[in-house]
């Protein structure tokens, strides 16, 4: 089935799980809308809820869930109305499909890696060994992976190659999302641009939609789009990659983007001072408010909408008139 409108659409998503300590609120009410053939980027600092919103996406879920509500649509199909078989059939791997973190961890030892990568071709379209290994030596081709790799084993390869068998894996039954989570995570810095070329030239040669979850500002810039940022569970700025990353609006992201090194500017590094809230228990306002250096009442009261049209930002400071407005745009422009 073509997809036509927005390859993903979210809205109100919510996955909480129940630990011994209470409940956690890993993904709250998230709202979210890719574009086929763009890439988006999720960024956020650890333990935000960037990879809990993955698997919601995915359905990839532990045991421990509490509450899994929401619509995930692709295209016209809603997935939350599907059975969890009916999903596997006809919506995980075919449709979306994940690069995880740390591919040794997720490459099976003992098998080789070319009859993993084909695995989901014999599994979803039923086809032969011989007849799923030609799409794997193509696809290890376009991501750059020498043919006779097929035989091999995880341990006998890089640490690079290793995620371009994962990449391969993700692309080969062709689905219309492919979400990738920390993909170049300790990997070199070299490495790390190697398999962002990989993926920028698979984006424009196959259309391919990504979902990009990472906490590195400076290569997520290569790739995306679209900007999301992710914080204590919640989406709190949606821009246009070009707009995000000349001028970020929600001061977590401004001080995210200030957090980054500058090549051109003898500015130094600055860091975000305290601790993101408690996913347990979060604060009733702004789950910024206590972080944040333009707190005011209304922050700490009452929890800010995610507002806007092509910009979107969850911030009361957009919200109470010109005159804060132009306060934060003044010091935007100091940035």
């Amino acid at each position: 089935m073509t997809i036509s409108g927005p390859v993903l659409d979210v809205k109100d998503l919510e996955l909480h799980f129940r630990t011994s300590a209470g409940i956690v609120q890993a993904v709250d009410r998230v709202n979210l809308q890719l574009e086929r053939g763009k890439a988006m980027v999720i960024l956020g600092e650890s333990g935000c809820g960037k990879t809990s919103l993955a698997r919601a996406i995915l359905r990839l879920l532990p045991r421990n869930v509490f509450k899994y509500t929401g619509s995930v649509k692709l295209g016209e199909l809603d997935t939350m109305t599907l059975s969890d078989e009916q999903f596997r059939q006809q919506v995980r791997w075919l449709k979306i499909s994940m690069v995880p973190q740390a591919a040794m961890n997720s490459l099976n030892p003992v098998l080789k890696v070319g009859d993993q990568v084909a695995e989901p071709i014999m599994s979803h379209y039923a086809k032969k060994r011989s007849e799923a290994m030609q799409q794997v030596t193509r696809m290890f081709s376009h991501v750059g992976v020498p043919v006779d790799f097929v035989d091999r084993y995880a341990f006998e390869l890089s640490g690079g190659m290793r995620q371009r068998v994962a990449i391969a894996m993700s692309l080969v039954t062709t689905p219309d999302l492919i979400i990738l989570d920390e993909p170049t995570s300790a990997l070199d810095v070299l490495t790390q641009a190697n398999i962002f070329n990989v993926l920028k030239r698979i984006k424009h040669e196959i259309q391919a939609s990504f979902l990009l979850i990472t906490h590195d500002i400076a290569t997520s810039s290569e790739l995306a789009d679209q900007v999301a940022v992710m914080y204590a569970g919640q989406i709190v700025e949606v821009a246009s990659a070009s707009d995000f990353f000349s001028r970020p609006m929600h001061p977590y992201s401004q001080k995210l983007m200030n957090s980054v090194p500058k090549l051109r500017a003898d500015v130094e590094p600055e860091f975000i001072t305290g601790q993101p809230p408690s996913l347990l228990d979060p604060p009733k306002g702004c789950r910024f408010a206590e972080r944040c250096d333009c707190t005011f009442a209304r922050c700490v009261e009452e929890p800010p909408v995610l507002s806007g049209n092509d910009r979107q930002v969850k911030c009361w400071l957009y919200a109470e008139g010109q005159a804060r407005h132009a306060e934060l745009t003044g010091a935007q422009d100091a940035i």
